[in-house]
């Protein structure tokens, strides 16, 4: 339970040593660089922004590249791939394509080539097919849609409107040019949307006819060719079939760049880090030969940090205190168990200056009340395995990831023993399938008590559980008083409030209120009902008069003492908000309980143990799924809410070490 003591230091060496001790505050990753002195006529920034619009435009050369790749050539990658991390790419292949990074720019460059030739040639096939189409309404035409007239005859090619046939097409023209006799109307092709018609006339009657046709809707081709149809979409699907066959000589001329990938995976995180590397330099403070850089790091790592820059270059370290007045990074320091939780505390709020890391204990009773919520043997015994062999299948997994497995791998251990403390094991599976298949009930008795059979019990140790967790984040809120030596703020803060809410408490507990949920009827001493009375008293007393104590005006004090205790209505309300407990985990047994009895009740035989199992598994399945993320969300809420709730706001900047951030690997260092 530790936030990491940070210490400022400042380096200052010579200018052509610059980018080398870059290079190795990069690699090591412990320092926070900040740059707090201004430019003056001596010391300037260097502006390198064109560099790192050059890399950023590298690594996403290289980046497209691997998707043109992975859409060609798709590289194989089992369900659990996103589970493996980063590979560990060794440090001499990293520094080989370094030093060869244009020729594998270049290869970038060329399946980015290949590929935009490929999207031309598909799209002129496209094209092609597209004038195809539009000519198949011509194909039994049989001259070419270009001709126009003979030496005596006009020929008028085009479209009308609508659906109709040759007779009507006469008709019609008959109508509107009621003299036109010698002519010959043929309709190559009809259809709902369009009719397509060839019209011959002698020359003196093509205006006429035209102007007839025209009051029908005829509209001339949009294209027009020398060449009759049908021969001309032929030449077209002939083009076309040569460009697929060029596309497809072209994609495996692509795919042979499949042996690229792992040179532009290391190319794209090179330019990246160099990107990154030249960030840093631009807010670099440096003058004619030396330049100055400040930062955080962690107390622990100075010494080490000192002598690896000390031992290569002539540099100039000092090491200072954060001043008082001036809030560090946060970077939090757990054990085994308790980091794994740190995701937790990281999502509410790392810890503002002053507070303390809550995640050790938050930790424990998160792990606590999870496993209460969800409370199955068996489903416990499933997330643990899942999440062991996660952690041990894959030792490269992102570092959050892995911390999250293993709180669901703990979690998993608490919800087995809550599990076997209440007897659940897939609910009541081994009830149901010994008496429906053995025709002998056989029962796992529950070590403590069965929920279902007694759910008063349990709501009362989940209101116990919960006043405990509330009582622990009071006590943190006083030790944190009395380490900064408030001692009336601890006494007036939180003694006063244990006084009220344990009187309260010990008062309530013998009266009829509770007899019925206790199922038993309480009786205390008289010195302690007596003391209970007093405490409660003594505590309401004093918070109304101590709560607003920088207070100088006594009616206004008064007056915000009682505001404050009002408060005890959100005491209240945060202890039944752990009835939570007890509804989660009624809900999880009761579920698996309706699933397994769905299953029974089909019968014994094959086909009704075929379908049980499918039920079973399908059913439980969805109840672990439905229930854990409950646990997830409401155990959160319970540490929100009423635990940090009473001691910590959060607030606390989290600790940025320049390092190497790549995409996808992980330098081996040498």
């Amino acid at each position: 339970m530790a936030v990491l003591q940070m210490q400022k230091i400042c380096i200052c060496g010579l200018k052509r040593d610059r980018k080398a001790i870059l290079e190795l505050l990069q690699a090591a990753g412990v320092m926070e660089i900040t740059q707090e002195a201004s430019e003056d006529g001596v010391f300037r920034k260097t502006d390198t922004l064109e560099s790192r619009q050059i890399f950023d435009r590298n690594a996403a050369t290289a980046d497209h590249a691997l998707e043109v790749l992975q859409e060609y050539v798709p590289e194989e990658s089992s369900l659990f791939s996103g589970l493996a991390g980063k590979p560990l790419a060794d440090a001499e292949r990293f520094r080989n394509v370094k030093e060869n990074s244009e020729a594998v720019l270049e290869d970038a460059n060329q399946i980015l080539a290949l590929q935009k030739q490929i999207s031309e040639l598909h799209a002129s096939v496209v094209r092609l097919q597209t004038e195809a189409e539009g000519l198949t309404p011509w194909l039994q035409l049989d001259i070419p849609l270009k001709c126009g007239e003979t030496g005596k005859t006009s020929v008028l090619l085009g479209t009308i409107g609508g659906e109709i046939n040759r007779e009507q097409l006469y008709a019609a023209v008959a109508e509107r040019a009621p003299g036109l006799e010698r002519m010959d109307l043929e309709v190559i092709s009809s259809g709902p949307d369009q009719t397509c018609i060839a019209a011959v006339c002698i020359k003196e009657d093509a205006e006429q006819l035209e102007e007839a046709l025209r009051t029908m809707g005829f509209a001339r081709p949009a294209k027009s060719i020398d060449a009759i149809p049908a021969d001309y979409v032929r030449d077209l699907e002939r083009q076309a079939e040569k460009l697929r066959e060029e596309a497809a000589a072209t994609e495996n001329r692509l795919r042979a760049h499949e042996n690229s990938r792992e040179n532009l995976r290391l190319l794209s995180d090179y330019y990246r880090v160099r990107a990154q590397k030249y960030a840093v330099l631009s807010e670099l403070l440096q003058s004619e030969k030396t330049f100055v850089m400040t930062g955080f790091v962690p107390a622990r790592e100075v010494k080490g940090l000192e002598e690896k820059l000390s031992s290569r270059f002539d540099v100039s370290f000092e090491v200072s205190e954060v001043p008082e007045d001036e809030e560090a990074p946060v970077l939090l320091s757990n054990g085994s168990f308790s980091s794994a939780a740190e995701g937790i505390t990281a999502s509410f709020g790392l810890p503002a200056k002053g507070e303390i890391d809550p995640t050790a204990i938050m930790s424990v009773c998160y792990v606590f009340f999870f496993g209460l919520m969800l409370s199955d043997a068996a489903y416990g015994l499933i997330i643990f395995l899942a999440c062991f062999w996660a952690i041990k299948k894959f030792p490269r997994m992102e570092t959050n990831l892995r911390k999250s497995l293993k709180l669901f791998m703990y979690c998993g251990l608490s919800t087995l023993f809550w599990g076997v403390m209440f007897g659940g094991y897939f609910g009541d599976a081994v009830d149901i399938v010994s008496r429906t298949w053995f025709g002998r009930q056989i029962t796992i008795p529950a070590l403590w008590f069965v929920p279902l059979n007694n759910p008063m019990r349990l709501l009362i140790f989940s209101l116990l559980f919960g006043v405990i967790h509330l009582f622990l984040g009071l006590g943190i809120k006083g030790y944190m008083l009395l380490r900064d030596g408030k001692i009336m703020d601890f006494i007036c803060d939180v003694v006063l409030w244990y006084m009220l809410l344990l009187g309260l408490i010990l008062m309530l507990i013998p009266s009829s209120l509770f007899a019925p949920m206790l199922q038993m009827q309480v009786t205390f001493p008289a010195a302690v009902n007596a003391a209970a009375k007093w405490g409660a008293i003594i505590g309401a007393v004093g918070i109304v008069l101590m709560s607003a104590r920088d207070k100088k005006n006594p009616v206004l004090r008064i007056a915000l003492g009682a505001y404050d205790l009002y408060g005890i209505s959100s005491w209240l309300s945060d202890a039944l908000s752990y009835s939570r407990l007890l509804a989660l985990g009624l809900a999880t047994g009761v579920i698996a309980s309706v699933i397994n009895q769905m299953g029974s009740m089909i019968g014994t035989g094959i086909i009704g143990t075929v379908l049980f199992i499918v039920i079973f598994c399908f059913g439980h399945m969805f109840n672990l799924a439905i229930n854990l993320l409950g646990a997830y969300v409401h155990t959160c809420r319970l540490q929100y809410v009423e635990f940090f709730g009473k001691f910590y706001e959060g607030g606390g900047k989290a600790f940025e070490p320049f390092v190497r951030s790549t995409k996808y690997v992980e330098i081996k260092e040498d």
